[in-house]
Formats: structure tokens, sequence, C-alpha cells
């Protein structure tokens, strides 16, 4: 392996049937493929990394997440292309799900930075990026 590159990223959920019916489809569009699954996670991978979904724990439940407080503000994944990234945007439509900075996109993120921004089922925001 290369050092320094990240191995996974473990995410603690609200309502794990939730979030797998939301990242599913998203990461493997991206080419991500299912790499575990048990009662209380999931998890998908591409090449060497993967990501991590867990149930939390009733006891922890009490706090929701808020990507403004301390720790996790978003997840970046680079798209394939300005295309792919308006392709998503479709699929985020017609799935329901709410665009971010509706009056800036796509280039919410400046003049030359191409992406689509939205949120998951416990509001961790979630941003697609064109390498161009």
């Amino acid at each position: 392996m290369s050092k320094g590159l990240l191995h996974h990223v473990e995410i603690y959920v609200s309502d794990l049937n939730r979030t797998i019916d939301f990242w599913s489809w998203f990461l493997e569009d991206l080419g991500y493929t299912l790499f575990q699954d048990w009662n209380n996670g999931r998890s998908w991978k591409i090449g060497d990394t993967y990501i991590v979904f867990v149930q939390a724990e009733d006891r922890f439940l009490d706090f929701p997440y808020h990507r403004c407080r301390v720790g996790l503000n978003h997840l970046a994944f680079y798209a394939s292309s300005r295309k792919h990234v308006d392709e998503m945007t479709s699929k985020l439509k017609k799935k329901g799900i709410k665009i971010l900075y509706p009056n800036k996109h796509p280039f919410a993120g400046g003049d030359s930075h191409y992406a689509v921004y939205f949120e998951d089922p416990d509001r961790i925001k979630v941003e697609l990026v064109s390498p161009e």
C-alpha cells in the first residue's frame, strides 16, 4: 500500500436502513462494490479504500449530527466529468434529494469548481466534484 492513502472511513448513523437506501445507489454509481454486510452495518469498497456505515446505539442518538460542530463537515467524491455531475444532479432530483446551494449550482464551490452538493439522511453533506 502507498503511504498516506486513506484506508477507510467509518460513520455512525441514526437509521441504518435509511442510510443504506441513500448511499448504496450513489456509491455503486461511482464504482464502489458491497464489501461487508452485517446486522448493524454495511460497507462499500473501491480499490483499497472503503466506507463503513454503522447503526449508532440508541443511547447515543440524543444529539443529532450537525456538520458545523466539531467533527466531519462533508465527504467529497470525484465525478468522472462535468457531464457525470449533471447526470447525478438529475438522479438526485428524481429521488427527491434536495440540492444544496441551488442558486449557485453547479459553481457553489467557486467559478472553476463544478460540483453538486447534497445531504444524506443524517444531514452529512456530500459533494460530487468534476476533475475538469
